[in-house]
């Protein structure tokens, strides 16, 4: 035989009975092992098997309560993008409109004249300058 800090036999699944199913569940759910810890104590082989165990028949709750966020269809993404596009463009004309308020009220230039804002203000730019030549 082996000797081995470590004691466990590779079981198959025709030794899973009840009574031992519910002995590793009682380890576990009473804090002496985790379930990797007690796959590997008990020898047996499959990853999830004890989870499955815990949750046919533990006394604790090991669903998980947060479903995955399932991803939305490209479609219902797509047209919730276009959605936001619009919201954003309206805010930046409102808010273009507030800087112009603002500059004939209080007579500044809030604006600078190196970032225009509008196709108007870019055609009028255009205008104005001579190509270098």
């Amino acid at each position: 035989m082996k000797s081995s800090n470590r004691d466990f036999l590779k079981r198959t699944q025709k030794d899973y009975s009840l009574a031992f199913k519910l002995q590793i569940i009682d380890d576990v759910e009473k804090g002496h092992l985790t379930y990797k810890q007690a796959q590997l104590k008990y020898g047996i082989q499959g990853r999830s098997t004890v989870l499955v165990w815990l949750r046919k028949h533990g006394k604790l709750d090991w669903q998980n309560k947060v479903p995955m966020k399932k991803k939305a269809p490209p479609k219902t993404y797509i047209s919730q993008l276009e959605a936001k596009i619009k919201r954003l463009e309206e805010e930046k004309e409102i808010l273009n409109v507030a800087i112009d308020v603002a500059d004939k009220l209080l007579k500044t230039d809030i604006r600078k004249k190196y970032l225009p804002l509008s196709l108007n203000t870019i055609k009028q730019q255009g205008q104005d300058e001579k190509p270098i030549e």
